[in-house]
């Protein structure tokens, strides 16, 4: 019995030290897509909340950065790919801009887990509180401060398992404190809690889990279904903006288009490496004829789009000039459907990404260093959607659909996106790791809202999601292709939706502030209990 305590103290111990925070950072990426193991998010957690549980603030910030930095320069590390590759950056600095990147944003993580271990009062209802809410409020500078950028922020790891049914309530942050609570409820059984502690808390997180099965989860009704055909050109990013290649790719479109059966057809994300400008109107009166080309009798059979029906594309290219600034925009082409006071329909990429499209201050000479074609771009406005076949349109260019608090506008009143359409070109990230987790991203965005996403993406993942989450439909990834499918519109809005629409997401960073207060409160006598681990 004495040998097998002291192994069980011996695991505690390791599980409290440095290396096992790290490599607890390494398997929190194996939670989110492809690999899916949600569960391993609470454990990987739960390893880091119960390394920092008897810690000192400057331990505990310093385990907390260790887990954040193995985690994402695990799960981003393909932003080497774009540096090197694409970019011409030398791969030791390519290297060392993804761990720079990463050790900075790890800084949110290592100061809000030193605020925990400050703070925490001995009390465990009050430190599983202030554990989550300290989480929380690290996801959120990490999404909301510079622009943010919140990927594989902890919550999307539960855009599938049991956890999913919180999304329509609280949404992807709501999940990211849900879970970090979750997590440090399984670390308390490594703690020197009393049993009874133990399986009250155990007992409130399977009521927790158990209670989203109960939940109600039908806040939309139908608007009906649209045929839709969803492009991916597999062009190579070491092609896509080579002036040499411009006619073949500028041929491919019109085949695929003349290929496609849908009544809407999308293309990916600048699948026209050029401005609209740029483009000879006999061209763009190519791309409207082969739209005004009735579909082939055979298509009708086939449950596509009906013989002689008029169809539309959203066309994904620049919008602009050298003076006014370039916008990544989607351009519909034809309408057939008026837009307000009859102009072309265009929406411009709103969310900008930092150092691809958009220069931060102080770092221009950093993306000098790169190859990358219209790096400082210009910022549209309009959430306008496109109106089409008794559907209204969202587009989402690239990782705009990573901020559900931007896109929420659309979502509620009398003009609510009944579908949002993704477009994306991840060649320049490879394709390991990066396509699977933009996917969850959507189906993150699906459950919270429901609304279906549909994806058109030059190497993939071109996909349908539908308004639960479920991948109904998805094109093989480094292939060329037209995934045919078909879309069913939603209207209406789940209870996210409506705060977030309404008050967006200060009701959470209050939840932060608030127990960061009550903790300060409650532990005024009693920190200090318990002496900190060496």
């Amino acid at each position: 019995m004495r040998g097998s305590a002291s192994g069980v103290a011996s695991v505690t111990r390791w599980l409290a030290g440095a290396p096992a925070a790290l490599l607890a950072g390494v398997v929190h990426t194996l939670s989110f897509s492809p690999f899916e193991w949600w569960w391993l998010q609470l454990l990987s957690l739960g390893v880091l909340a119960h390394a920092t549980s008897r810690a000192a603030p400057r331990r505990a910030a310093w385990l907390g950065w260790l887990f954040a930095v193995g985690w994402l320069v695990s799960g981003f590390w393909w932003l080497y790919i774009s540096m090197h590759q694409f970019g011409g950056l030398n791969p030791m600095l390519a290297a060392l801009a993804v761990v720079v990147l990463a050790a900075l944003l790890g800084l949110y993580y290592a100061a809000a887990i030193a605020l925990w271990a400050r703070l925490r009062t001995g009390r465990i209802t009050w430190d599983l509180l202030l554990w989550a809410s300290c989480w929380l409020g690290a996801e959120l500078a990490r999404g909301l401060v510079f622009t943010g950028f919140p990927w594989i922020a902890s919550g999307y790891a539960h855009a599938v398992g049991p956890l999913a049914a919180w999304a329509p309530w609280i949404g992807v942050y709501g999940l990211c404190a849900l879970a970090a609570a979750l997590a440090a409820v399984l670390a308390m059984w490594l703690s020197d809690a009393s049993v009874r502690m133990r399986l009250v808390t155990s007992a409130g997180a399977v009521a927790v889990v158990l209670m989203a099965h109960g939940l109600p989860d039908r806040f939309t009704e139908s608007t009906g279904t649209l045929r839709v055909s969803l492009l991916q050109p597999n062009v190579s990013q070491d092609f896509k903006f080579d002036p040499e290649r411009l006619e073949a790719q500028l041929r491919g479109l019109v085949r695929q288009l003349s290929a496609a059966r849908g009544e809407l057809v999308v293309t990916p994300e600048s699948v026209l490496p050029l401005s609209r400008a740029q483009l000879s109107d006999g061209y763009w009166d190519t791309l409207r004829a082969t739209l005004d080309t009735p579909v082939q009798p055979a298509a009708a059979l086939t449950g596509v789009a009906a013989v002689g029906s008029r169809r539309a594309a959203l066309i994904g290219l620049f919008v602009g000039d050298d003076e006014s600034g370039y916008v990544n925009s989607v351009v519909a082409v034809p309408a057939s459907e008026p837009t307000v006071s009859g102009a072309e329909y265009r929406y411009g990429k709103r969310h900008l990404l930092p150092f691809g499209e958009i220069i931060p201050p102080g770092f221009r000479w950093f993306v000098d260093l790169m190859n990358i074609p219209l790096v400082d771009q210009a910022r549209g406005r309009s959430q306008l959607a496109f109106a089409f076949g008794g559907q209204r349109l969202r587009p989402l260019i690239c990782y705009e659909d990573l901020f559900g608090e931007d896109i929420v506008e659309s979502v509620v009143g009398p003009q609510a996106a009944t579908v949002f359409v993704n477009v994306s070109n991840l060649a320049w990230f490879g394709r390991l790791l990066v396509q699977d987790q933009h996917l969850q991203f959507s189906q993150m965005r699906a459950i919270e809202f429901e609304r279906p996403v549909i994806r058109s993406t030059n190497t993939g993942a071109t996909a349908v999601v539908d308004h639960r989450g479920k991948v109904t439909a998805r094109l093989a990834s480094s292939t060329e292709g037209i995934l045919e499918a078909t879309v069913e519109g939603r209207v209406g809005a789940t209870p996210y939706a409506r705060w977030l629409a309404a008050l967006g997401l200060w009701p959470l960073i209050l939840l932060v502030l608030a127990a960061i207060g009550a903790s300060m409160a409650v532990g005024r006598g009693s920190r200090g209990r318990q002496p900190p681990r060496p």
